[in-house]
């Protein structure tokens, strides 16, 4: 690439690409010979000449969003001066972050995304490609190919899911719980197959809601704090193995994860379950992506988990045009 500063009664030649716009030419543009006629009056013109082993940022650009993009993931057309990477399904945004830094070491390359675990919805955009100059060299395109995909979506699995409630709420209390549960479910395209009230034998029920189907479990009314609450006391007598009491993320930090026969239990505070996001939110998407949430991926939640109003980009779109998290 060589860049050059034409001034007046120099002939620019068609194939030159315009580092500054002239008219109806914007900059960017690669000249035609059509275009040469359409240049008018100028004093200066700011070219690069495109040399052996250089490529057009639009050229360049394609390829880049391509080799960056992984499952999931569809490049749109070139938007705004970058290409759109957009999620084919809905799901969680995956991001290698050690080969995305890899490939962004360049003064000519450059690919954002949206946060590692975001959720997203089909066609959102979840990252970015550009080039940063008009002209790059083909080794830095190669080297990005070689580098490899940077920017997945893990997609939502289809589950069946229920709930227990050990808080004594009403029929219509307990209505509007089940209501506000079964949108959250259908968001992430699993089915509510029940809502149960437990007043007697919290470990028989949950074995029996387990063995009748469901992969994922929503407790709700369980109090952490208490040594002697009968939610903890049941699920040992239910042999569930408890992954970590407790849960970095505020508001929602009185939540807990356990497993039991396979099935992933998540237990929480009656007030986490019903309409007003908190962590619960954030930990059904990523059991309903497939993910495990062991005890050491919980513990790591705490970056980014003050889950403040300015943080509602963390939650579910459950409902379109509505603020996130919310029903």
């Amino acid at each position: 690439m060589k860049a050059r500063l034409l001034h007046e009664g120099e002939e620019p030649r068609a194939g030159m690409v315009l580092a500054r716009g002239v008219g109806q030419l914007a900059k960017g543009a690669i000249l035609t010979e059509a275009d040469l006629g359409r240049l008018g009056q100028w004093k200066e013109l700011s070219i690069v000449e495109i040399e052996a082993g250089d490529v057009h940022e639009d050229a360049a650009g394609r390829r880049l969003a391509r080799a960056a993009s992984g499952e999931n993931i569809e490049v749109k057309p070139l938007n705004a001066g970058s290409w759109p990477l957009a999620a084919r399904k809905r799901g969680l945004v995956e991001v290698d972050a050690a080969r995305l830094a890899e490939l962004n070491d360049s003064d000519d390359l450059a690919v954002v995304t949206l946060p590692h675990g975001q959720i997203v919805i089909e066609d959102e955009i979840a990252g970015r490609a550009k080039i940063v100059p008009f002209v790059t060299r083909e080794e830095e395109i190669a080297r990005a190919e070689r580098i490899g995909a940077v920017l997945n979506v893990r997609p939502f699995q289809r589950m069946r899911v229920a709930a227990l409630v050990q808080e004594n709420l009403d029929d219509a209390s307990l209505e509007k719980f089940r209501a506000a549960f079964d949108e959250k479910v259908r968001f992430f395209g699993s089915e509510l197959s029940t809502v149960k009230r437990v007043t007697g034998d919290l470990a028989a029920a949950l074995r029996e809601t387990v063995s009748s189907g469901a992969q994922v479990v929503a407790m709700a009314g369980s109090k952490l704090m208490d040594p002697l609450d009968p939610v903890m006391r049941g699920l040992t007598q239910a042999g569930a193995r408890v992954e970590k009491h407790g849960v970095p993320l505020h508001p929602g930090t009185l939540l807990w994860v356990a497993t039991v026969d396979g099935a992933k239990v998540i237990g929480a505070p009656g007030c986490a379950l019903f309409s007003k996001a908190t962590a619960f939110d954030v930990l059904l998407a990523r059991v309903l992506a497939g993910e495990k949430l062991s005890r050491k991926t919980l513990a790591q939640l705490g970056a980014g988990g003050l889950l403040t109003r300015e943080m509602a980009f963390r939650f579910p779109p459950y409902r379109p045009g509505a603020p996130r998290g919310e029903l």
